[in-house]
């Protein structure tokens, strides 16, 4: 079973009316609930852990989970208001304004008893939830608890519009790297951790700072991966017409981790043994899955039964 670890929230995408005025359509998100969602459609056993309020919203998003068959027994439901987020699409990029304060995934807390680890391969992490004290504190402890013998992956998924002192937002973005087996991240992420650093040598270091897996992802150039055995390896993404490109690096990220499992590569020691072949495969699954994503709005990664049989 994967366990993906962080929020799960409301996005207004904009839209129109009948009329042509403008309007925002509701629409569950939230990266680490996206990876989720996108890992069960690619029928790979999957719970989400966070904090999902019981409000309306918070209603909308377990419904939305379970139609996917995301296994919610880990999460916590709590009377906080759901976090929303509005979105504004910018040339290729999403940029949101997010209203988080006091929320049922900011207010959660991490319940060792409540988690059974038992039958878990990977656990993955990022996004909103570590930019905040508490959330990278409860989550930190989570990691600490599965990291023995469960596989980690990490996707910063950076919201600088939340974040109040870069620097120490650096610093935990790579203690958290510090901890994960699988470090993906989007190149504009990149840019805003590292700067004009050379990704090879970012990746290097990752890798010497115990890392098995190191991904950058780049739009419609594909994905460029270091590996410590299988060594670097580029991708190309499909060509497609983009809808929108909201819950593409999610869903990235979803179809690799259920790429890795089918591949019985998701476990740490399995994983650093992965064929240069195997993970092209991976990470060219992956491209695909992300690419179909940005052919219709919203974060809506394809199930495995959407996908041309040629994908996998």
């Amino acid at each position: 079973m994967l366990l993906s670890c962080g929020d799960a929230l409301i996005d207004f995408l904009p839209s129109r009316t009948a009329d042509g005025r403008e309007a925002l359509t509701p629409a569950v998100g939230g990266s680490c609930l996206n990876i989720a969602i996108g890992s069960a459609r690619l029928d790979v056993p999957t719970g989400f852990v966070g904090g999902i309020s019981t409000d309306t919203f918070g209603k909308m998003i377990a419904d939305h989970a379970a139609a996917s068959a995301v296994d919610l027994s880990c999460a916590t439901r709590s009377d906080h208001q759901a976090t929303l987020a509005f979105a504004r699409v910018t040339g290729t990029e999403t940029q949101y304004a997010f209203y988080d304060a006091d929320t049922a995934s900011r207010n959660w807390t991490y319940r060792r008893e409540a988690i059974a680890l038992d039958g878990v391969s990977c656990v993955h992490t990022g996004s909103t939830t570590l930019v905040h004290d508490k959330g990278a504190a409860e989550t930190l402890a989570f990691i600490d608890d599965a990291r023995p013998n469960v596989t980690i992956a990490l996707d910063p998924n950076c919201r600088p519009n939340l974040v109040k002192d870069k620097g120490a937002y650096r610093t935990r973005m790579l203690a958290f790297c510090g901890k994960a087996d699988i470090v993906k991240m989007s190149d504009i992420d990149f840019a805003y951790l590292f700067g004009d650093v050379a990704y090879a040598a970012r990746a290097e270091a990752l890798l010497a700072g115990g890392a098995s897996l190191v991904v950058i992802t780049r739009g419609n150039e594909g994905a460029s991966a270091w590996h410590r055995e299988a060594g670097a390896i580029e991708v190309k993404s499909p060509v497609v017409k983009v809808v929108d490109t909201i819950g593409a690096g999610d869903s990235f990220q979803a179809a690799l981790l259920a790429a890795l499992h089918r591949l019985d590569r998701i476990a740490r020691t399995r994983l650093a043994d992965i064929s240069a072949a195997e993970l092209t495969r991976a990470l060219t699954f992956a491209c695909k899955c992300a690419a179909f994503t940005c052919t219709r709005p919203g974060a809506d990664p394809p199930r495995s039964r959407e996908l041309p049989a040629d994908t996998w």
